[in-house]
């Protein structure tokens, strides 16, 4: 992940400037060199194994040709600079790591509860090779899909609709969690947090199934969802809610608890959830859409006030243009109810690129992540799918224009602001040229480094590297001479040492 990017250094007085470049006085002092900020900013991707849309192409396939598909996949989010993958690891209560809480995906094997031959574990993987890669790897969920319609490949005897069919209603085709049952809402956390505790993702992800989206049966009417014994046992209790607030109190209970579980365990974990884009319509005037507070019993806007999220990635399908539902007044929006400043990560879909759908290209992408990037209280964006950027005219696109160099995550100041000591560095002989060496200034664990090379041209080359590294080969620009060297230490946090330089040989 190397850019070189041009940053004059000048050190002229104004008064020199004023007077048409004269000479700098005898005795004047330049101003210290020092590296430019960092590129800070989320760039994710959601890698959707549901229906096998990104990975893997489809079941059944061998464990080298998965992984192969993987490591491409890895490969190409390094190549367009992004920092951030979102993993789907639990499409429908089931799994695509190894676990004794849920059967392996039919997804993974073409089985359900079928386990890979030869055996691997596909979350271990990727979290691996992401972090060897300088990525982050966020794990996705679905916390109450227990079953897709077009998904009959027979169900295992470890899913949760045979060994707790209480915990299971239909809806529909579909097979679907009841969160108005308490155990449900304990087993989904159970199988969020034993995933927490068990491998070293860099956060969980939340998408916006919690209530099954109403199936409609004519205009105007649709399915009711079956919850009708945990609402009749809520009531016997002397519950006083009406039935849409007890369905969303199941859910501000469920984010609450679970925001605070992970805290406990693994407080650098972050807990993100996309939600419906739209909050309710009329918010703001003029916004019309999906009525996700009523429809789906997500009142993401609480969620935001109460500070239980780390990031939210509100789904913002629309283009510009719209005026209904237009991106940038719907971002303005989120960003009011970003009470306490958490990350703010608008979704968007450059799966619509070169569909039939007017007005998608990839110049409305690219506007889109521009718009985020003016916002007060936006840091970055997340992109559907990974297939998608697959496409070479898409990705061309992005690292030509919007992501031409590298860039941190944005720190998670109210998780932890300690920044850590700056690094020990020196220079030596690498081959035919020279490399920086690096350390770590204490026994804390450095998770990335950055490192600033400076050349003679005012220019400067940065590369954003794995926290195992110890060096780092120094590039020869093209037309100058490399003179100084900038390193920097990043936590896990996001925090940011004091760069510590070294200066290079004449």
């Amino acid at each position: 992940m190397t850019i070189r990017a041009e940053v004059p250094v000048r050190a002229v007085l104004l008064t020199a400037v004023l007077l048409g470049g004269a000479s700098v006085p005898a005795g004047a002092q330049q101003a210290p060199l020092s590296p430019p900020p960092l590129d800070r900013g989320f760039r994710g991707v959601w890698v959707a194994t549901v229906g096998n849309i990104d990975w893997p192409s489809e079941p059944g396939l061998s464990t080298w040709r998965q992984q192969q598909e993987l490591r491409a996949i890895l490969d190409r989010a390094v190549e367009l600079n992004l920092n951030g993958v979102v993993f789907q690891v639990r499409p429908a209560g089931d799994a695509l790591y190894e676990s004794e809480l849920e059967p392996w995906s039919e997804y993974l094997t073409g089985r359900m509860g079928q386990a890979p031959e030869p055996f691997w574990d596909p979350l271990a993987w990727a979290v691996r090779e992401a972090h060897d890669r300088g990525l982050e790897l966020h794990a996705w969920f679905n916390p109450f899909r227990a079953r897709r319609a077009p998904d009959r490949t027979g169900i295992a005897a470890s899913h949760v609709a045979r060994h707790r069919p209480g915990l299971v209603v239909e809806y529909g085709e579909q097979l679907w969690m009841d969160p108005g049952q308490q155990a449900v809402r304990q087993h989904s956390r159970r199988v969020i947090m034993d995933v927490v505790l068990r491998y070293d993702i860099d956060g969980i992800h939340l998408d916006d199934y919690f209530y099954p989206y109403p199936l409609e049966l004519a205009p105007g009417d649709t399915l009711p969802f079956p919850d009708d014994q945990s609402w009749d046992a809520y009531r016997s209790s002397g519950g006083t809610l009406d039935r849409g607030h007890w369905r969303r109190a199941n859910i501000d209970a469920f984010v609450e608890e679970l925001y605070a579980a992970v805290k406990v365990a693994k407080p650098w974990v972050k807990v993100g959830i996309s939600p419906f884009g739209t909050w309710r319509p009329g918010y703001p005037l003029a916004i019309g859409g999906y009525d996700a507070y009523d429809n789906l019993y997500a009142d993401a806007r609480k969620w935001l006030w109460n500070g239980w999220l780390d990031y939210a990635s509100p789904q913002l399908y629309w283009p510009i243009a719209r005026t209904d539902l237009s991106f940038p007044i719907l971002l303005g929006w989120w960003e009011q109810q970003n009470l306490h400043g958490r990350h703010l990560w608008p979704g968007l879909i450059p799966s619509r690129i070169g569909g039939d759908r007017e007005g998608w290209s990839a110049t409305e992408i690219l506007r889109q992540i521009y718009v985020t990037r003016g916002a007060h209280r936006a840091s970055g964006n997340i992109h559907f799918s990974m297939r998608a950027l697959m496409v070479d005219s898409v990705a061309e696109a992005l690292v030509s224009r919007a992501y031409t160099a590298p860039a941190l995550v944005p720190a998670s100041t109210w998780l932890d602001a300690t920044p850590p000591p700056p690094p020990t560095v020196s220079v030596g002989e690498h081959g035919d040229g020279l490399a920086v060496r690096f350390a770590p200034g204490s026994e804390e664990r450095v998770w990335l480094w950055a490192v600033q090379v400076h050349a003679t041209d005012g220019s400067w080359t940065t590369a954003i590297l794995p926290g195992p590294s110890a060096s780092h080969p120094i590039p020869a620009p093209d037309d100058a001479r490399a003179d100084a060297v900038f390193v920097t230490a990043v936590d896990r946090y996001g925090n940011t040492s004091r760069p510590a330089r070294a200066d290079l040989p004449q």
